[in-house]
């Protein structure tokens, strides 16, 4: 369990840094994707992209296996 932690709090933290590119796909704008400005600055916690994007990535995973 604790591996799915942590396999999703490094894909957060991937998907945060490649937003701006992936953004231009449409991902980052799902339904449980929040989004909102703080102190001027737009913070967003990808949840549902996150999830989508592990679950992409372990299915090749298992496919390369």
């Amino acid at each position: 369990m604790i591996r799915w932690f942590v396999t999703i709090f490094i894909a957060m933290i991937v998907f945060s840094a490649m937003l701006p590119w992936l953004e231009k796909l449409g991902i980052g704008r799902l339904p449980g994707d929040i989004s909102f400005t703080l102190f001027g600055r737009r913070i967003l916690l990808p949840f549902a992209s996150t999830i989508l994007f592990s679950l992409v990535i372990f299915l090749i995973g298992r496919l390369v296996k």
